[in-house]
């Protein structure tokens, strides 16, 4: 098993791309699902949110209202910044116990659907592969707009928020090009899917983990060995 790390821009058609891998057999570990499920209410991130934001950001059912939440953050760098210090180390400790479940499973690689992975950069270094969504700039604005019934001033400002989507591009592996038709974005993640599928890659992560378990239990053996002498 190998990871893969996805990622794009906002309104740049990654859940497309997420979603194909998805019906194509890919476990796919979504940071923004797993993002919601760490601030359930009463939850230590959740404890930590209301602590620094207040309760004005609150439903009125306890839940924390996200789209209040987002207004706050992407008006202030100083308050996203705050915002991921609480929630990333939960988001990711999450994730890690999902990767384990599935190389278990014996999957020969795992999507992790991550929208900040070259901005927090915390994740790369585990991934063998990394592949951006990109569309060009029009298009990216004009679906967060008609997306999220955002003024262009709003989603201008939450795509400034982001790292620029030709930054990203020249950082990935691999590029899917989403910009034209679903028919075109879907040839491409299947090309992908079948390339990625065929790597050997996933051998050479199995081999080392069972080296490491060989280890380990070499390592138990010589103990209780000394124990018992």
């Amino acid at each position: 098993m190998f990871l893969v790390g996805l990622t794009g821009g906002i309104a740049s058609g990654k859940s497309t791309v997420s979603s194909t891998l998805r019906d194509l057999g890919c476990p796919i570990i979504d940071a923004d699902v797993v993002a919601r499920q760490v601030v359930q209410p009463n939850s230590p991130a959740y404890r930590r949110i209301v602590l620094h934001f207040g309760p004005e950001i609150l439903l009125p059912d306890g839940e924390i209202d996200r789209q209040k939440l987002a207004q706050i953050v992407f008006s202030s760098v100083e308050k996203r910044r705050i915002l991921n210090s609480i929630t990333h180390p939960e988001i990711h400790k999450a994730m890690l116990k999902r990767i384990l479940f599935y190389f278990f499973r014996g999957y020969r690689y795992i999507v992790l659907d991550v929208p900040l992975l070259f901005e927090t950069r915390r994740l790369a270094r585990f991934l063998n592969h990394t592949v951006v969504v990109y569309c060009d700039p029009a298009t990216q604005l004009s679906r967060l707009m008609h997306r999220d019934s955002l003024s262009q001033e709003e989603a201008q400002q939450r795509i400034a928020a982001q790292m620029p989507l030709n930054e990203k591009r020249g950082l990935a592996n691999h590029v899917i090009e989403n910009s034209g038709s679903r028919e075109d974005t879907h040839r491409q993640v299947l090309k992908l899917h079948t390339k990625l599928e065929d790597s050997m890659e996933f051998l050479v992560v199995r081999g080392l983990v069972i080296a490491v378990a060989v280890g380990l239990g070499g390592l138990l053996l010589y103990t209780m060995k000394l124990l018992i002498s």
